[in-house]
């Protein structure tokens, strides 16, 4: 009778995880190949201060973006091995749910007001992963900033104009250190908010992001910056850094979407 009992439990037991595994409950951490088609389809490059923009009106009707949300929704990231694994996947998913508010709440003209002074955007449900559900700030601040690499902030676009630009294909964890810093030059290369130097002044100006995030980049953001300037610029920096004044860029809140009819 016991091993009539045993041998019905094992039966059960090994039938649930058949179905676990088959409803995809063992599923890939990101189906990259889908999120890179998304971004390519869905999203444009242009040439003012958003550098890339969103088609939200697109995404919401959008069955692939579903699906997207789902692998992230049945992911269990205590699976990620590796910390260029876990640093790609966590910055693809910030950048993921930051999309779907804006896309959910579409049209908006900025991600903030989806909340209020009480409950800010960043502190809300964005999404869930691996059956649990996570904050924007949840995400940046007790995820990827204690994985102590300040790319980070180049990197993670909250769909708003002054963001860094959204890279158009997924970060992977093979990849993930070419491509944090690409998109850290990229982003300061930009005199309209990322880096600009007045040298008859002085004057540094700076994304407000090292602003908001000022223990993030150490006691001098300027070595930050200087390693990812153009060689002329990183020069004059370091012939003048003891000396320059440091401004910061006015922060552009509004949702960085495509305009109606642009191409892609």
């Amino acid at each position: 009778m016991i091993l009539s009992r045993c041998a019905a439990h094992l039966a059960i037991y090994l039938a649930v995880g058949s179905f676990a595994s088959f409803a995809g409950y063992d599923a890939d951490a990101l189906d990259e190949a889908l999120y890179a088609r998304i971004l390519k389809e869905h999203t444009v490059a242009v040439d003012d201060i958003a550098s890339t923009r969103v088609d939200y009106a697109a995404l919401r009707d959008s069955k692939e973006w579903e699906d997207l949300l789902s692998t992230l929704s049945r992911f269990d990231p205590s699976r990620l091995d590796s910390p260029s694994e876990k640093l790609a996947f966590w910055i693809n998913t910030y950048n993921i749910l930051a999309i779907d508010l804006v896309r959910r709440n579409y049209p908006i003209d900025s991600i903030r007001s989806i909340g209020n002074l009480l409950f800010p955007v960043w502190k809300r449900p964005a999404g869930e992963v691996g059956g649990r559900r996570y904050t924007l700030d949840e995400i940046e601040k007790k995820i990827l900033v204690p994985m102590g690499d300040p790319r980070i902030h180049g990197a993670i676009v909250c769909a708003s104009i002054s963001c860094p630009p959204l890279r158009r294909e997924p970060y992977r964890g093979s990849e993930v250190e070419k491509q944090l810093d690409d998109n850290v030059r990229r982003w300061l290369a930009d005199p309209r908010k990322g880096v600009r130097i007045d040298s008859a002044t002085k004057t540094v100006f700076l994304s407000r992001i090292f602003d908001f995030f000022p223990e993030d980049f150490g006691d001098d953001p300027l070595a930050f910056v200087q390693k990812h300037l153009a060689p002329g610029d990183a020069a004059w920096l370091a012939e003048n850094r003891a000396s320059v004044r440091i401004r910061h860029f006015d922060y552009d809140w509004g949702v960085n979407a495509v305009a109606t009819g642009a191409s892609r």
